[in-house]
């Protein structure tokens, strides 16, 4: 490869390395969440929804693999919304139950039953974060929480978007932007030594080579 082709080709992977890192940091924009009690965070995670607009939502009871979470885990809600619990038939017999918070969730005794619903609407006596849990597996990590209301005290996480599984990207795991500085520099530095370690011996053993023919 010519010494010229060569600078132009090490130009081209610095700008890639750079726009890479720009694009990785759009996607870690930071967003405005509730800050959930270790309670809810420490339990098994679904999705976070923002649902506040929304006059009705429905919680998937015995979400995931094992049936052993709810699902959104983590939901935002205004006053006046109706939140449909509707049980997925997984995971055994699940109830819903306050451990903390305004909210006064009891959906009775655990019920197993594809298809059974438990309705509560959101009143302003209930504004601000409620821990709940499933009675019969609160020591398996099946919690969840809900936020009401605009006044609740909320974090910085990092970007990402609603779904199983990706909600682990925005419940607690942000991605810093200046992370992703250090590794775009780091990335630059290293194009830089490789193009200067070829100018300086490539050419010149390439060179070398030809002359022993």
């Amino acid at each position: 490869m010519k010494r010229r082709e060569f600078v132009r080709t090490a130009g081209g992977a610095t700008a890639a390395v750079a726009a890479s890192a720009g694009a990785t940091g759009t996607a870690a924009a930071q967003e405005e969440q509730p800050d959930w009690p270790s309670g809810v965070t420490g339990g098994n995670l679904g999705e976070y929804m923002d649902a506040r607009g929304e006059s009705e939502v429905t919680v998937e009871v015995g979400a995931g693999d094992s049936g052993l979470a709810f699902n959104p885990t983590q939901l935002w809600v205004d006053t006046g919304t109706t939140i449909t619990f509707e049980w997925t038939g997984s995971g055994g017999a699940h109830n819903v139950v306050t451990v903390e918070g305004e909210a006064e969730l009891d959906s009775g005794d655990p019920v197993d039953e594809e298809g059974y619903t438990y309705e509560y609407e959101v009143a302003e006596e209930d504004a601000g974060i409620t821990h709940y849990h499933c009675v019969p597996h609160d020591a398996v990590g099946m919690h969840a929480g809900i936020a009401v209301g605009e006044d609740v005290p909320t974090v910085e996480t990092g970007g990402g978007s609603n779904g199983w599984p990706e909600n682990i990207a925005h419940v607690g795991i942000p991605i810093h932007a200046h992370w992703v500085g250090i590794a775009a520099m780091l990335g630059i530095a290293v194009t830089f030594v490789f193009t200067f370690y070829m100018l300086k011996y490539g050419e010149s053993a390439h060179t070398g080579h030809g002359g022993n023919q």
